[in-house]
């Protein structure tokens, strides 16, 4: 078979399935993006600085604002250090595969992100993905992998705080627990959680007083903080690992300074605007009261502000999708390999800027397409 027939069999497969993507503009009232404070409509300083990295930051891409940045991110977290990466997937791939080697063993949740995923199969450690939040099994499998720990090997358990396509939390109150009793390094990807939780916003591990417990966590910028980038955050002596051995920090373009610039104008807005956190939690709650009014039978699942309702099949998460997006709200369908076969939905995001009658109407909408049959 030529490789051209190849891609055609393979795309006509996805086409069968329920499957197939294409790349579709953003239309109708956002409640599909990650914009969850409404920050991405600011406007942004415009600053006379490059509009490019030029080169690694180990070469002439270390320009002084990223100096500037990473000490206030790190101040924000009240921790040692922060290093900033081009994104949150090299972020934990990078990560990941940086301070886990060959002979530990890391204790994944099953519903962690691809990139997280990426990461440990880079890493060549030893995986165990545990069933999802299920700290009983997750104890169980730690238990039968202690006889055999090697003396010199460093255990892992990584998880979301936040899970974007499950959106419920993580207990990392009990997870901080656990890993301690087993000498473990925990691990938190709070991609979701960022500039939503605490009273300054910088995450979850932060709002549970955890920071000082976790070996390190990792935070997007192009989510609820709407900046370009990405961040690890934990000890100076971390920071200083990935500077010398992270490949997905030394073989990069710097992100350009001008973007340094929005971080920092970030920075200014985001620990000061508890209102807009309000309004996110407050948003939230309104959609599900709307959705769940009347005994309506509408089940929207999830947690916060990511509502998820699940589909019977893939092409119906299409279908249901398609009739949101043609009466104005921009809604997408999730579909594996992005969620396990069968766990195919509808997912909408709540922001802080979306106005009640909005949230009224989509869950209108949403009753009407999908009410069960008496």
């Amino acid at each position: 078979m030529s490789l051209r027939d190849r891609w055609h069999l393979e795309l006509e497969r996805l086409k069968e399935q329920g499957r197939y993507r294409t790349l579709t503009p953003p239309t109708g009232i956002d409640f599909s993006s990650n914009d969850y404070l409404g920050y991405s409509k600011r406007a942004w300083r415009t600053a006379d600085l490059p509009h490019s990295g030029t080169a690694s930051r180990l070469l002439r891409g270390q320009h002084p604002i990223w100096n500037e940045v990473e000490s206030r991110l790190a101040a924000w977290h009240h921790a040692e250090a922060a290093l900033m990466m081009t994104s949150g997937y090299a972020a934990n791939e990078g990560l990941l595969s940086t301070v886990i080697e060959p002979d530990d063993t890391v204790f994944s949740d099953q519903y962690n992100h691809a990139s997280i995923i990426d990461g440990l199969r880079l890493s060549r450690a030893n995986k165990m993905i545990y069933p999802h939040n299920d700290l009983n099994q997750l104890e169980a499998m730690m238990q039968s992998a202690a006889p055999k720990r090697k003396e010199d090997a460093n255990w892992f358990v990584v998880t979301e705080s936040l899970f974007g396509m499950e959106a419920d939390r993580a207990p990392l109150r009990e997870l901080v627990e656990l890993t301690e009793r087993y000498d473990a390094n925990l691990i938190v990807d709070e991609a979701h959680a960022t500039g939503c939780f605490g009273p300054a916003g910088s995450g979850l591990v932060d709002q549970f007083g955890l920071r000082q417990r976790v070996l390190a966590t990792v935070h997007t910028g192009g989510k609820a903080l709407a900046v370009p980038g990405a961040y690890i955050v934990g000890s100076r002596l971390l920071k200083d690992l990935l500077i010398n051995r992270c490949r997905h920090f030394i073989y990069t373009t710097a992100i350009p300074p001008l973007v340094g610039a929005w971080w920092l104008d970030m920075l200014d807005w985001v620990p000061a605007d508890e209102d807009a956190r309000t309004r996110l939690h407050e948003a939230a709650r309104e959609f599900r009261t709307q959705a769940r009014r009347d005994g309506s039978g509408i089940d929207v699942g999830g947690g916060d502000f990511i509502a998820t309702w699940h589909a019977s099949n893939d092409g119906m998460a299409v279908e249901i999708a398609s009739r949101l997006q043609g009466l104005g709200f921009d809604v997408r369908a999730i579909r594996p390999p992005t969620v396990p076969p069968g766990g195919a939905r509808v997912r909408i995001s709540i922001h802080a800027d979306h106005e009640p009658a909005a949230l009224r109407r989509l869950a209108d909408a949403l009753i009407q397409i999908v009410r069960p049959s008496p």
